[in-house]
């Protein structure tokens, strides 16, 4: 006997294929992100601070630091203002956003201060994060605006 009162069955729905998800930009390639995302955005959050004459670079060279091997290349960030009279460094020794970093900042005629852990307790690292202790790093030395 055939059920004249149930409903048919609805026709299977088509799925739509799914694009591709872009990669998050922290894991993009270190030098693609730190060059094409990382470098524009802490410039433009140092411009909005009131740093208008930012300066920066990222290189692979040795650490600026007295008893440091020549030899031992680590990519860095540096920014310089204020016609070179202040500067930091951020460091990348694992040439990864997600393996150790360091920080230092200087004067002239000084040397940079002691490498200074940077980011330790952050589980997952990410531009926004970057640039915050970034900032937070320069604040804490009243080198920003408005201090």
């Amino acid at each position: 006997m055939v059920d004249t009162n149930a409903t048919p069955n609805p026709a299977p729905k088509a799925t739509a294929a799914k694009k591709a998800k872009e990669p998050a930009l922290e894991d993009k390639p270190f030098g693609e992100f730190m060059v094409e995302y990382f470098l524009p955005a802490l410039d433009s959050a140092l411009k909005g601070s009131g740093l208008n004459d930012i300066q920066l670079q990222f290189v692979e060279q040795s650490l600026p630091l007295l008893g440091s091997d020549a030899t031992d290349l680590c990519w860095q960030v540096i920014g310089a203002w204020q016609q070179g009279q202040r500067q930091f460094n951020l460091y990348f020794f694992d040439h990864s956003i997600g393996g150790q970093k360091a920080f230092s900042w200087s004067t002239p005629g000084n040397a940079p201060s002691t490498l200074e852990s940077f980011m330790i307790d952050e589980r997952k690292v990410t531009l926004d994060l970057m640039v915050l202790y970034t900032l937070q790093r320069l604040n804490g030395q009243k080198w920003l605006s408005g201090n």
